[in-house]
């Protein structure tokens, strides 16, 4: 594991991150082949880290029983070792769960696979007070430095208030938070309380609203402290949507970062921002409030030849009734959205 100045820099910059998902086997077995070939796919399209064990892997790896969190790790490990310069290595993230006992020891197992920092779920503990949050937080940040995580309700987060986040920012080894409660009050939150901490300079904030991907991405967040006025972006996305047409994603992030260093937005990003969503609605079944949200984005990896299915370790987990007509609409409607071309020249020697 890096010293956190040897990436953190690299954070601050903006990246983007995939949410990796898992390959299987129709027997929902791990498909080596085309995992390999997924995180081969994300590196050449430009990505520059990986995340894995998050809610795209499947929270399911996480079970003793099921026994994979340890094997895809290791797993896209060697990918990007074998991939990457090490000069410039891709971030590599953890997703880590579980009450204190289990995140701790996924922690010590991330951070012995060479894992840069562990982005911390806290949906196993709805019921607890911030004071168990954060002690918590600090038991895992005294093993591995924190990417923290705000997940939605909706797929197994909590409600997380400002003074919870004001506390967590003053944790020494935080380097990073993925905002993704779907929610513009609590977004603010997150933001606000990175400001009053006076810890913007350190601590890189990331998107994990898909449902705002490029207005999260394009607005300067602007707030007065102490008779100062501060100005803060989201810098980069850590995101599931990010797991599909990914060399679109590092094409819409340089654009935005060159919005920002130009100060030119024309209304263009305001209907790209519309087209995002849309496609979001689709992949991520907001119909069925996300139901089908992973086998969504394996839908569109299997169309591009990355996954062979559809399959989850949950048997009952598929798309919803009406989600393949609702894809294959915003697949014709947003042709510019994909990059399937880029897959397509690619993907055998990925396969390899």
């Amino acid at each position: 594991m890096r010293s956190i100045t040897a990436f953190r820099t690299q954070l601050l910059k903006g990246l983007v991150i995939p949410a990796h998902p898992l390959a299987l086997t129709a027997n929902r077995q791990l498909d080596e082949q085309h995992q390999r070939a997924l995180t081969r796919y994300y590196l050449a399209a430009g990505a520059g880290g990986i995340a894995m064990g998050v809610h795209t892997t499947q929270f399911e790896i996480h079970r003793p029983e099921v026994g994979l969190y340890s094997p895809v790790l290791e797993l896209a490990g060697e990918v990007v070792k074998e991939l990457s310069d090490s000069h410039q290595r891709p971030i590599k993230v953890a997703g880590i769960v579980g009450a204190t006992a289990q995140a701790v020891q996924e922690a010590v197992l991330a951070a012995d696979l060479g894992y840069d920092c562990g982005l911390l779920s806290l949906g196993a503990m709805k019921e607890d007070s911030d004071d168990a949050l954060i002690t918590h937080s600090q038991a895992v940040a005294e093993v591995i430095p924190l990417f923290g995580f705000y997940l939605q309700p909706a797929v197994g987060g909590r409600i997380l208030s400002f003074d919870f986040w004001r506390r967590f920012v003053e944790i020494v080894n935080v380097v990073a938070i993925k905002i993704a409660p779907f929610n513009r009050y609590q977004t603010l939150d997150v933001v606000r309380a990175v400001i009053d901490s006076g810890r913007e300079g350190e601590i890189a904030l990331y998107t994990g609203n898909d449902d705002n991907i490029i207005l999260d991405l394009l607005t300067p967040f602007c707030f007065s402290d102490r008779n100062e006025v501060k100005r803060v972006r989201i810098v980069g996305g850590l995101l599931g949507q990010w797991a599909t047409w990914t060399r679109r994603a590092v094409e819409f992030l340089e654009e935005a970062h060159a919005i920002h260093r130009e100060s030119q937005l024309s209304s263009e990003w305001l209907t790209r921002n519309a087209e995002m969503t849309d496609v979001n609605a689709a992949l991520f079944d907001v119909a069925h409030q996300f139901a089908g949200c992973i086998p969504g984005i394996h839908e569109v990896l299997r169309r591009q030849g990355l996954m062979k299915g559809l399959w989850c370790l949950n048997p009952q987990e598929g798309l919803s009734a009406g989600q393949a007509e609702e894809i294959e609409r915003v697949y014709t409607a947003y042709p510019h959205m994909n990059d399937d071309e880029f897959v397509l020249e690619h993907l055998d020697a990925w396969l390899k």
